[in-house]
């Protein structure tokens, strides 16, 4: 009886034309979010990132150095891997083939972190690390966004000199068979503190900021807008639709037609965004979705049998608070 009542309130909605009728096919069939309960000892980071690779959920990098840790989601029990070589945060990563990839990261102390110059891949069944080819060194930066389409990493935005500033809007080609890199056409504005989504041959930058300590505007300089570049005829779009909510340190995953923008800082000191917006790439409609159980940023977000994981990170502005939850929603 609810949901036929349901139901009937949706189909009222669409017909006087109320925005509940733009909602994505996605939203209207998931669950609410909630958190896992887990096994096993979890290290808390955050300017990480969250993979899954074969049925494995991968937490690596963030500030320090820490051991990788493996999340089995049909066990629900964590175990530890491998430490990187040197500590690498501010990150999307990325998976290809049998590595984890890592590349726009930085490494060092707040506010002047450096970008580092090579390509990392992480071999999760060999549980080894191996510093592949340097960067060209006029197009290094971290907190960049990052995404693989036909065996091509793009590198997208990201800043040169840490927190301090030195924002770009640049947009990068790393051909993962030829290992050639190519320098594409600039996005319509910097942003850094963010990652990228990809489908169907069209890149979306949404979410970040353009941080600048130099001018005491670490926070506050959030980007709202959002632009689409599409990789077949090499052009930037800047979409009518814009962020209600402006953050950075977001986490950004395709699901199905859809980009998905989760958590994110701001100026507020506490806590960090729970917010979540859904972009349907067909319609370019943007919506909010459920807000997720804890605000948390600085970390990632997968999609796996049915559902988006999300873990770690932090739960306020910059890194006080790091989580070492995990939460969860089904999608029907």
């Amino acid at each position: 009886m609810i949901d036929m009542f349901k139901n009937f309130l949706l189909a009222f909605t669409c017909v006087m034309g109320i925005n509940a009728c733009s909602s994505t096919h996605t939203e209207l069939q998931a669950n609410a979010w909630q958190q896992v309960s887990a096994k096993g000892k979890l290290h808390q980071r955050h300017e990480a990132s969250f993979v899954e690779y074969k049925g494995k959920f991968y937490s690596l990098g963030g500030r320090g150095i820490k051991p990788v840790d493996i999340f089995d989601p049909k066990s629900s029990t964590w175990q530890q891997a491998s430490k990187p070589p040197f500590d690498i945060h501010h990150f999307q990563a990325v998976v290809y083939q049998d590595a984890i990839i890592i590349i726009g990261a930085m490494q060092g102390r707040y506010p002047k972190e450096t970008a580092i110059k090579n390509i990392i891949y992480y071999y999760p069944e060999q549980d080894r690390w191996e510093l592949k080819e340097e960067i060209p060194v006029d197009r290094r930066r971290g907190g960049a966004g990052v995404v693989i389409y036909q065996d091509k990493l793009y590198l997208v935005a990201g800043i040169r000199n840490g927190h301090v500033g030195g924002f770009v809007p640049w947009l990068d080609e790393f051909d993962l068979k030829t290992r050639q890199w190519k320098i594409l056409p600039d996005a319509p504005r910097s942003r850094d503190h963010f990652q990228a989504g990809v489908v169907n041959g069209k890149i979306f930058a949404i979410g970040g900021r353009t941080t600048s300590q130099a001018t005491k505007e670490v926070f506050s300089l959030v980007v709202n807008e959002i632009d689409q570049y599409d990789i077949h005829s090499q052009t930037w779009t800047t979409l009518s639709a814009k962020l209600a909510i402006g953050r950075a340190g977001t986490s950004t995953l395709a699901v199905n037609d859809e980009i998905w923008l989760l958590g994110g800082e701001s100026n507020r000191p506490s806590p960090a965004h729970n917010e979540v917006d859904v972009l349907n790439v067909t319609t370019l409609k943007l919506t909010s979705f459920q807000p997720m159980v804890e605000g948390r940023h600085g970390t990632g977000a997968i999609l796996y049998d049915n559902a988006v994981w999300t873990c770690c990170g932090a739960g306020t502005r910059g890194g006080k608070l790091e989580l070492k939850t995990i939460e969860k929603i089904e999608l029907k």
